[in-house]
């Protein structure tokens, strides 16, 4: 039996889908200091990154020499090369704001695998040139982020597509996106049941913005939900009930594009 077996994994077996080559790997413990002290803007962010994160392990730097995938340069990013962290966390109900901090720590593009007792998650974010400093980097976009659960069948595939061979490798942005694009998939999964590479960069842009939209109405109709539970006015309530079949109508026609 594989790790893709098993009914739940751990962040080694997340590592291993992969399949990075030993010349790439590092396995250094990092000093959660260095998050405080590059990524941490407040007083609240150093403490939750010193009572909530349990340690920190480089796994990986992909670059040209070690992965042979060219690294990118244009005006707004320079990707010489990408980290690959796991991080191990204590009980949190604040990982997205961690993994953030995590990502505009590092002045790479980081693969960010987070685990804690319950659950495993991924984490990529894109980085570029912050307009006001030199040789400052900020996140381009909100971090990419799921919990590896679902159904065994779709995590399994999610995992194959996951390995290093099965990326673009044109240049390490395309490699980035490559690895942002089969998240995506993932996420789209939990909505489709079904598992799909995207087979173009239109498609997933365009299976990107679904997915946003159909997260945006799912918040939007929990919302209206509460609102029509607390609403005594019979008409109100009519006309609430009325906004949610329409979002849930758009959310039907967005899920088609995923």
């Amino acid at each position: 039996m594989t790790v893709l077996d098993h009914a739940s994994l751990a962040s080694s077996d997340l590592v291993a889908a992969f399949d990075l080559p030993d010349a790439a790997l590092v396995n250094q413990r990092v000093p959660k200091k260095l998050l405080v002290e590059n990524g941490a803007p407040t007083t609240a962010d150093r403490k939750l990154i010193q009572d909530d994160i349990e340690e920190i392990t480089w796994i990986a730097a992909l670059k040209p020499a070690s992965i042979g995938v060219p690294e990118y340069r244009d005006e707004q990013r320079s990707y010489l090369e990408l980290a690959v962290l796991s991080v191990d966390l204590r009980e949190t109900d604040k990982v997205t704001r961690l993994a953030e901090l995590i990502h505009r720590a590092i002045p790479y593009p980081v693969v960010l695998i987070l685990s804690d007792s319950a659950e495993l998650m991924l984490s990529l974010a894109h980085i570029r040139w912050a307009q006001q400093e030199a040789d400052k980097t900020v996140l381009d976009g909100e971090p990419s982020m799921e919990r590896l659960s679902g159904k065994q069948s779709v995590r399994s595939e999610f995992l194959q597509a996951l390995s290093l061979r099965r990326q673009p490798r044109t240049d390490l942005y395309a490699l980035y996106q490559g690895w942002i694009d089969t998240l995506t998939a993932l996420q789209a999964a939990s909505i489709t049941g079904r598992f799909i590479v995207s087979g173009s960069a239109e498609h997933s842009a365009m299976r990107y913005a679904a997915l946003h939209r159909c997260r945006e109405i799912e918040s939007e109709v929990a919302r209206l939900r509460l609102a029509a539970e607390k609403e005594k006015q019979m008409a109100r309530q009519v006309a609430v009930n009325l906004e949610i079949k329409a979002l849930l109508a758009e959310r039907e026609r967005s899920a088609a594009n995923l």
